[in-house]
């Protein structure tokens, strides 16, 4: 039996395993196919590179890439999810508390408007005249809550 025909055929059909894998996760995104497709990979360069790897050797080290690509996988996606959740990308009233502001509108009664960059918001808080400057201190709904500065 020619070894070296049947070590490039197994580590070509690998390799032509992980495309395969990896074009299914172009088609239809779910963000997992892709370490599978690198388990793939490597464990086709593995079998190119130590020839006479038995069938089920393969499948073994297949299995081994694959749970290490798969935790790699996981764990980078956590990171990535905890800095896009914390980063308060949908809460732009968030990103206003601690601002200090100027008083367009003079606030009677707890209600009133203040300027933020170049807009104008609702805003409740103690009596103040226009052009006063208050801090920001918190938001229900699209109405700042503001205190004097």
């Amino acid at each position: 039996m020619n070894w070296s025909v049947l070590t490039w055929s197994a580590g070509a059909l690998w390799l032509a395993g992980a495309l395969l894998l990896a074009i299914a996760e172009l088609i239809a995104p779910g963000f997992f196919l892709i370490f599978v497709a690198a388990a793939a990979a490597v464990t086709g360069f593995v079998v190119l590179a130590v020839p006479g790897l038995h069938a089920i050797t393969q499948v073994v080290l297949f299995a081994i890439f694959g749970a290490i690509a798969i935790t790699l996988g996981r764990g980078w996606y956590r990171r990535l999810r905890e800095v896009t959740v914390d980063s308060g990308l949908n809460d732009r009233t968030g990103k206003l508390v601690g601002k200090t502001v100027e008083v367009c509108d003079a606030i009677v009664a707890g209600e009133g408007r203040v300027r933020v960059g170049d807009g104008a918001w609702s805003a409740r808080g103690a009596d103040t005249p226009a052009g006063a400057m208050v801090r920001i201190t918190g938001a229900t709904g699209s109405v700042l809550l503001v205190e004097p500065a």
